[in-house]
């Protein structure tokens, strides 16, 4: 299966009052060390406000009104997609997050003297089931979906053993560069993951093996000079664009026909919950998803990559070479349990609103 880079062409902003507010506007980001990602979003979403409004008339932030924004929330409602069908509430809300925070920015920076946006109605999210994950047998389907006869084949197994293994997010596995993997350990080092912290997280002894046959056999077949060290490279020869990456990831759990749907996010979410079934303390796994408070574990986080290597191994079903048992877990009180559930539950909830914050 080939996955394709995909290179997004920006939309020229409208050179009027709004147009060149937003370049200030993300350059105030920038300087604020705010995520790449989160900047190219709030660019796109006001972006498409801006444009919106310009074909209106409306070319500065003052002749915006709050009938003006519940026309564009109108608008984002009857607007229809490629395939004809409407946007989401869920995604509607996420276009209009950025350009009420942008509006925010505006008052606070005196660019305009009230908020429009302040008292806006946003679409109400509905509330959704858990997010599918999988169980054991099943992960080991989507594993062997690959061809690996092929060198695309091997490189897709390799990105699929590794979101399996270590439960990083997808924008860091994309980022990943060969200086990230300490072979000899056993780790990966993920640089500045979401919220800007770096962290250390295990990968197991057979992604590892899957990553070392795709750096030998697949990725000199893909890279072109010169060559930047991103581990992952697609067809083209450059790092993989978000949207195909999830692609990638959701063909193959179709391919599995286990009749669920999911992508990069189901795979980091199966990992946690097979690691929490098998017996391993939670806060070994809010460390490798990158969840863990610093202030409270500040002394945890330095010295817990052995440790975590050790629990990894001994609780993740994927990890080693050859099948192990589940690890035992010691007797624990009422309380204890009862906190640990609570934890649990904490934990795979705020996968699930990772989840959904991701989508948009």
């Amino acid at each position: 299966m080939m996955a394709r880079n995909r290179t997004v062409k920006p939309q020229p902003m409208p050179r009027n009052r709004m147009g060149s507010l937003i370049d200030e506007f993300i350059a105030w980001m920038r300087v604020r060390n705010t995520a790449e990602y989160t900047q190219h979003n709030r660019r796109a979403c006001v972006g498409q406000f801006v444009r919106w409004a310009n074909e209106r008339g409306i070319e500065d932030p003052m002749e915006v009104t709050r009938p003006v924004l519940e026309s564009y929330q109108r608008y984002l409602y009857y607007y229809r997609q490629k395939n004809g069908r409407p946007l989401t509430f869920r995604t509607q809300y996420a276009r209009l997050m950025p350009v009420r925070t942008w509006f925010r920015w505006l008052v606070r920076n005196n660019h305009i003297l009230h908020n429009p946006a302040s008292d806006l109605d946003m679409p109400k999210l509905e509330k959704r089931l858990p997010r599918a994950v999988l169980n054991e047998e099943e992960a080991e389907r989507v594993m062997i979906q690959p061809d690996v006869r092929d060198p695309l084949g091997v490189r897709d197994r390799a990105i699929l053993e590794t979101f399996y293994s270590t439960g990083i997010r997808r924008m860091e596995l994309v980022n990943l560069k060969l200086y990230n993997v300490d072979h000899l350990r056993g780790t990966l080092s993920v640089w500045l993951g979401k919220g800007k912290k770096d962290r250390v997280v295990p990968i197991g002894e057979r992604a590892l093996a899957w990553v070392d046959k795709y750096l030998r056999e697949a990725r000199p077949q893909f890279v072109m000079e010169p060559d930047e060290g991103t581990i992952f490279l697609s067809i083209e020869g450059g790092p993989f664009h978000l949207d195909r990456m999830s692609k990638l990831v959701r063909d193959y759990v179709e391919h599995a026909n286990l009749g669920k749907s999911g992508a990069c996010h189901m795979l980091r979410h199966t990992m946690a919950t097979l690691m929490l079934e098998n017996g391993a303390d939670i806060r070994y796994i809010q460390e490798m998803l990158g969840h863990s408070e610093l202030e409270s574990t500040q002394i945890y986080t330095q010295v817990s990559i052995r440790q975590l290597k050790k629990i990894h191994s001994a609780t993740h079903p994927g990890a080693s070479l050859e099948k192990k048992k589940p690890a035992s877990t010691n007797a624990a009180t009422h309380a204890d349990l009862l906190e640990e559930e609570s934890r649990r539950i904490n934990l795979l909830a705020s996968l699930d609103a990772e989840a959904q914050e991701e989508e948009e």
